[in-house]
């Protein structure tokens, strides 16, 4: 009986995820590919792994059996190369960074510049995503995070402290400054849609008007004039036409970290990219505090 890894760690993924979309997905092959190979480690065993429904594949009690022995398996080699990667003294070769879209887009830019021209032979690949990456599974190697818990299993370094204060178009915030008493209206995030608690009393007048799931989205709102919204200083002073208004007074906000597994934090790759961004937030950190 041989079974390829391959094999057993498509049966995993199959899983884990539940559907072949999303095994082919986390593997990054086709569907196709993943319904053949189950097909030939079930031959291979002569065993059914999955019973075919249709909503899907259900694993049976031997699929969770190779299941929960492959991740064993995995655990293992995703131990191996994160050591292996720690100990490398090579400026070549990949290197996965993740960050908020937004830190990418308005502050991190540069250091992406400065970084991939001081080392050419590194091939860099940035992922921009909100979503906290496994830094264990290799899903990054080095995460730049808004936190203020970054993780108590990674090895971390606070980059810069930030505040957040209200901003607006000009002509909003040019009836704000001429009528303080007027209804105010407000853009909120879906996930946090109550108005901020220290909201100076000098305006005694305040709505939630619009909800919204995308600080991208929001900014444009605002831009356009539809209402007042709160935002970290940095991104609120990088976007063009918004302006500070004193509705809410600057409030101190989550940190602005850069972590990694302690296995690949001595990697001389991650020390080259802390290096320039540490250089480089300290020379932008006024940007970030009122």
């Amino acid at each position: 009986m041989d079974i390829a890894w391959d094999d057993l760690r498509t049966i995993l993924m199959l899983v884990r995820h539940g559907s072949l979309a999303g095994a082919a997905e986390a593997l990054n092959i086709n569907y196709t590919t993943v319904a053949r190979r189950v097909r030939r480690a079930e031959e291979a065993l002569d065993q059914l792994l999955f019973e075919r429904l249709p909503d899907g594949y259900r694993p049976t009690e031997a699929a969770h059996l190779i299941a929960e022995n492959a991740e064993r398996m995995e655990n293992a080699e995703h131990d191996m190369l994160r050591r292996l990667q720690g100990t490398s003294t090579e400026l070549s070769g990949s290197l996965k960074i993740t960050a908020p879209h937004v830190l990418i887009a308005n502050f991190l830019s540069p250091v992406i510049d400065e970084f991939s021209k001081a080392h050419p032979r590194i091939d860099l690949r940035i992922l921009a995503t909100t979503e906290l990456l496994d830094l264990t599974r290799l899903e990054a190697d080095l995460a730049i995070r808004i936190s203020r818990n970054p993780g108590d299993t990674l090895t971390g370094v606070r980059l810069l402290k930030q505040d957040t204060a209200s901003f607006a178009n000009r002509e909003v915030a040019e009836r704000i400054r001429v009528d303080p008493t007027a209804m105010i209206d407000w853009l909120v995030y879906e996930s946090h849609p109550n108005l901020p608690k220290a909201i100076s009393p000098e305006f005694p007048n305040n709505r939630a008007r619009l909800q919204f799931d995308d600080v991208v989205a929001m900014i444009g709102a605002a831009q356009a004039g539809l209402g007042v919204m709160r935002l970290p200083m940095f991104l609120g002073r990088a976007s063009t036409g918004l302006v500070q208004v004193p509705v809410l007074p600057p409030q101190p906000y989550a940190d602005i970290w850069v972590v990694g597994h302690p296995d690949v934090w001595p990697s001389q790759k991650l020390r080259a990219l802390r290096a320039i961004l540490t250089k480089h937030c300290k020379a932008q950190s006024h940007r970030f505090v009122a």
